[in-house]
């Protein structure tokens, strides 16, 4: 398989973390989705990442779709399949995400237009603020009522896990400043936990501004 981007991009990071918590092997293509714009549209007419060529030549775009593919290919997936834990993990990865496409779309805001609108930056931030404090909350309570029988968020490690603590990093190298992590201690524990696994190690990238 080929995965295409580069690992400063939470989707694409993701992916690549789920690929090696799979041991599934994997050729890394760090195409940007600006300055490899013309190659990478060949893949996708979008031009976004992440795309994963699969070993038949056939191709999956955006990364919940990809790593609903990888989900199936092994035994344990890091989304559940049986419920209630699949909704809830479903939930929690679906925040984190959002919190990283906001983050996205907040920077693109500031850095490519010469006069940024207040409404939408302001907009932009609350929504980052209000997802951070309900992932904040929902992580605290399980950690007061013993429902975190692990060290991760439902016990095992899962891709709730995996989407919040690439959202995180994200957000903090973005937009450095933007949020306090000391107002978010549970949520500053988990993203140190993460990042000091291997496979996070492995797939990480500092953020570099698109030129």
């Amino acid at each position: 398989m080929i995965l295409i981007g580069q690992y400063d991009s939470p989707f694409v990071r993701r992916v690549g973390v789920a690929l090696t918590l799979y041991g599934m092997g994997f050729e890394h293509r760090p195409w940007s989705s600006f300055g490899d714009a013309d190659r990478l549209r060949a893949y996708n007419p979008l031009t976004r990442v992440p795309v994963l060529v699969l070993e038949d030549g056939f191709i999956l775009t955006d990364s919940h779709m990809i790593l609903d593919y990888l989900d199936g290919l092994v035994e344990e997936p890091l989304f559940p399949r049986t419920e209630p834990a699949r909704h809830r993990v479903l939930k929690i990865a679906a925040l984190g995400c959002g919190l990283a496409d906001k983050a996205v779309i907040l920077f693109y805001e500031r850095a490519m237009h010469t006069t940024i609108s207040p409404s939408f930056d302001a907009r932009c931030r609350s929504q980052i603020g209000a997802v951070l404090a309900a992932l904040e909350a929902d992580l605290a309570g399980r950690a007061v009522s013993g429902q975190d029988s692990g060290s991760y968020w439902f016990g095992p490690l899962s891709h709730a896990d995996i989407a919040v603590g690439c959202a995180w990093r994200f957000v903090t190298e973005s937009h450095p400043g933007l949020i306090d992590p000391a107002s978010l201690p549970n949520l500053r524990r988990l993203s140190a936990r993460l990042e000091a696994l291997p496979a996070f190690q492995a797939h990480y990238q500092a953020f570099l501004p698109p030129t």
